[in-house]
């Protein structure tokens, strides 16, 4: 099973902006390009939330919650997406977590990397 890890998370304020990563771990056995990517979050005492996927190339959904304001994009070449978070709210405070999908079935989440938003 391909493994994930998450990284790129950070205490920052209002307004900031910060950019982070899902790495394959080890060898993935299929070009990164042939998976998709999700993103969730969750917040302390609530449950985990839908931020992001990339079902296919081209096709991205974004919660609305984020929409204008995060986007993701990927480096194939480095087995790596990445979950750009501009005008982070203190409502984005939550640990971040992402997952990959070959065909309809997806992989298992991260261990997660923790976003903090001051005000």
């Amino acid at each position: 099973q391909v493994t994930v890890v998450e990284s790129g998370g950070d205490v920052v304020r209002t307004g900031d902006s910060l950019t982070l990563s899902c790495s394959v771990t080890g060898r993935p056995g299929r070009p990164f390009s042939t998976f998709g990517v999700g993103w969730s979050r969750q917040a302390p005492g609530k449950e985990r939330e839908f931020v992001a996927a990339t079902l296919s190339p081209g096709n991205t959904h974004y919660a609305d919650s984020v929409k204008g304001r995060f986007t993701v994009s990927r480096d194939n070449g480095v087995n790596t997406a990445y979950l750009h978070l501009n005008n982070l709210k203190p409502e984005d405070t939550a640990a971040y977590y992402c997952r990959l999908k070959y065909g309809s079935a997806w992989g298992s989440w991260g261990q997660g990397t923790q976003v903090t938003v001051s005000s």
